[in-house]
């Protein structure tokens, strides 16, 4: 029987940087954590200790910095990409990479004279992210959004399920329905205004979770990622991962008290979980884009 090493890739995780663009006085802060991992021949390292091929995860953190400083930081998509072509290329033992960023919103802090020029508040647990794999000249981008919390007070139900055994749940026709979107979208292409196509990408999401009536959060997902496929031709796939964040009323009967949906217990777990792709039937497949990216379909 022959022993053989199969598919690898090595890097340094979790490079945290803030950059900070001083070209106006108005400075924008971006703070992200990067990933770089490359993929090639490297299978004398894993065989024999040699390491005449690998190129230094250290290296690899220092080029995270360097990049920033001297071609600035635009996007999470633009950076990725940019990591990824840095060593695709000019090392003969480097045939791919990815490349994962976070991103973490800070807000401006608003003064009576109006958003601060330099001085931030941190935002909400959303983060922006992006994915970049890169295969000799094949590029594929994958965008997206985590942390994403959202709740509807009415507008929800969830009836008609089988009454298997064990079945306790009671059906409803008005209930509050909460998750916390994942969400991660592949385009067909390289060449899209990465922040323009993220904002809208995420307003469609948004206003589809609020406007469809829910008969399930398996069909407000697809709707969801059905709404994000028409208005965006550059998006070839989109898969989703969200929790039900539970609510449940509470029973104030023992009181003497009515509780016509007004007082209700946030439950963290368990909690039911729906996860899907949405794709074009006429997408180009690309199913090692999707390799290492966890909790999805």
């Amino acid at each position: 029987m022959g022993i053989v090493l199969g598919p690898n890739q090595y890097g340094k995780a979790e490079v945290r940087m803030v950059h900070v663009d001083r070209s106006t006085p108005v400075h924008v802060i971006t703070d992200v954590n990067v990933t770089s991992q490359l993929i090639g021949d490297f299978s004398s390292t894993f065989a024999t200790g040699d390491n005449s091929a690998i190129i230094a995860t250290d290296t690899q953190k220092n080029t995270v910095y360097a990049l920033a400083r001297t071609g600035g930081f635009s996007t999470v998509e633009e950076f990725a990409l940019r990591l990824a072509r840095h060593f695709v290329g000019p090392y003969p033992q480097v045939t791919g990479a990815r490349m994962e960023i976070e991103q973490y919103g800070w807000d401006r802090i608003h003064t009576p004279d109006g958003a601060h020029d330099h001085s931030f508040v941190r935002g909400s647990a959303e983060v922006r992210t992006a994915l970049v794999m890169k295969d000799g000249d094949d590029e594929q981008v994958i965008s997206g959004v985590a942390g994403l919390v959202v709740l509807k007070s009415t507008g929800s139900e969830f009836w008609g399920f089988p009454d298997v055994p064990y079945t306790s749940l009671v059906e409803t026709t008005d209930r509050i329905m909460a998750t916390s979107v994942t969400a991660r979208w592949r385009y067909t292409g390289v060449d899209v205004d990465w922040d323009a196509a993220f904002t809208a990408i995420r307003a469609v999401m948004l206003e589809k979770f609020a406007t469809v009536h829910s008969l399930s959060l398996q069909q407000t997902l697809f709707a969801m990622g059905e709404a994000v496929l028409t208005a965006h031709p550059e998006v070839a796939e989109i898969r989703l991962s969200m929790p039900n964040k539970h609510h449940f009323l509470v029973d104030l009967e023992k009181w003497g008290l009515d509780n016509p949906n007004m007082v209700f217990y946030a439950a963290d777990r368990p909690y039911g979980l729906i996860e899907a792709s949405v794709l074009r039937d006429d997408a180009p497949p690309a199913p090692t884009a999707w390799d290492g990216v966890a909790g999805f379909v």
